[in-house]
């Protein structure tokens, strides 16, 4: 596993280096672009997506031939076939999204068909369903309709690598959930003995890790869509497959593991649908940018992007509380339906205090402790 852990973390990082230069007239063209989800100054190439990937498909191949071809030895049972469809379904999620970071005029609902293919492939290569919700009463009405769990399946695939790109907004913030996330379900992986999993979730953190090294602090470059495209579509493929193979995990876990994106998602839909406005237009309403705006303020510095910048690295800390208030019980009680749903109950009614505190000005203790003096 440690060598999975390298050789993508070093793919990943080398790539990134090297698209530093080659993506700045990219990155002139995103500049010129009014947006209102853009908190940096500069030239950013949004390229890491490539770099990730890049560095999944070396990770995807050297488990496949690593030990035949290089004499590594090895106790995952990964094959040249296996590698092939997980490389087809990063590729068809990345695609659409890595466009759009190249071109800026990739519309909406073509990045949505992209991640739509690569959930398609993913029941294909895998037969991926969601088999049982974990409540009884439920479980009995799904059973009898399978497509249900089939449908609930491929709008994970789907849906998810569009939720990680929602709270792409800062440095470090959807790379460090992911890091969490993919050591989260790694363990739970080795807990059910199911390696290869393990594997590709070890795989994906390497390639996230290398990333990281220059995007935090910073932020010297850009996961884009195509990372946080690539992101969710092998989280969710990961975690459906884990719950379809073992019965003993929850399919709670990965509802809890992902509860910040998911609901982040499910709430800014609500609130712009409340507001009169199109769920696909960006917005600057988001957690994230009331943590930017209102919470993570008293930054000053002489130089304006300066400023920017230590405001933007402050962001993604507080941000990244909330994932470990849902990533640590989500790992502890990984079996227990129970105990995951009323976490996520917590989960959503934190959420949504923060939310509204943050809304009407009113600062909790630990905010005005945290923030520099004047």
């Amino acid at each position: 596993m440690l060598i999975l852990l390298i050789l993508s973390a070093l793919i990943s990082v080398l790539v990134c280096t090297a698209l530093l230069r080659a993506g700045q007239a990219s990155s002139r063209r995103y500049w010129e672009q009014h947006v209102p989800q853009r908190f940096h100054i500069g030239h950013v190439p949004r390229l890491g997506g490539v770099a990730m990937l890049l560095g999944c498909v070396g990770g995807f191949v050297w488990m496949a031939v690593g030990e035949r071809y290089f004499g590594v030895t090895s106790t995952i049972t990964f094959d040249l076939t296996s590698a092939f469809w997980w490389i087809g379904v990063a590729v068809l999620a990345a695609a659409t999204g890595l466009t759009e970071d190249v071109t800026h005029s990739m519309k909406p609902r073509w990045r949505l068909a992209g991640t739509i293919l690569a959930a398609l492939l993913a029941f294909a290569a895998f037969g991926i369903a969601v088999p049982r919700i974990g409540i009884p009463a439920v479980d009995q009405f799904w059973t009898a309709w399978p497509w249900l769990g089939v449908a609930l399946a491929l709008l994970a695939v789907a849906g998810l690598p569009h939720a990680i790109n929602i709270i792409d907004g800062y440095n470090g913030l959807a790379g460090l959930l992911a890091m969490i996330c993919c050591l989260a379900i790694a363990y739970v992986a080795f807990a059910v003995n199911d390696r290869q999993l393990a594997g590709v979730m070890v795989i994906l953190a390497g390639a996230t890790a290398g990333f990281l090294l220059l995007n935090y602090p910073h932020g010297l470059i850009f996961a884009g869509d195509g990372g946080a495209y690539l992101w969710g579509a092998i989280i969710a493929v990961a975690t459906v497959m884990l719950v379809q193979r073992h019965p003993e995990v929850s399919p709670w876990f990965p509802v809890l593991l992902l509860a910040y994106p998911i609901w982040e998602t499910i709430f800014s839909i609500w609130r712009k649908r409340s507001m009169g406005r199109s769920p696909g237009l960006p917005d600057g309403l988001h957690f994230h940018h009331l943590i930017f705006r209102r919470v993570v303020r008293h930054v000053f510095h002489d130089d304006e992007a300066r400023r920017m910048l230590m405001r933007n690295n402050r962001t993604s800390p507080y941000l990244l509380a909330f994932v470990v208030l849902s990533a640590i019980p989500a790992t502890l009680f990984w079996y227990s339906t129970p105990a995951l749903m009323a976490f996520t109950v917590l989960f959503i009614l934190t959420y949504l205090y923060a939310y509204y505190s943050i809304v009407r000005f009113r600062s909790w203790r630990w905010h005005r402790f945290l923030q520099p003096p004047r």
